[in-house]
């Protein structure tokens, strides 16, 4: 799946990514490649994607908006700084 990550300032990451965990406001969860169409608000915490089965970057971010719409994942967050 196509992942984007955006701040107002700058794209922080864009690529294709076997998944996402992300800090969800009622907790945290995950979207993987194929997912239903969502939307959901996002609080401050640890922004995880994963590469492919083993490879991984992490992001602590603050608040923010994800939407999962025909196999591409766009974040949009206030900040972030790479873990």
């Amino acid at each position: 799946m196509t992942l984007e990550i955006l701040t107002p300032e700058r794209k922080i990451f864009s690529g294709e990514v076997y998944g996402v965990q992300l800090p969800g406001i009622s907790g945290s969860f995950e979207v993987l490649d194929k997912h239903a169409p969502m939307v959901s608000a996002l609080k401050a915490g640890s922004l995880k994607i994963l590469k492919d089965k083993t490879a991984t970057s992490s992001f602590k971010i603050q608040s923010g908006f994800v939407e999962v719409l025909n196999n591409k994942t766009t974040v949009l967050i206030e900040g972030a700084e790479e873990n």
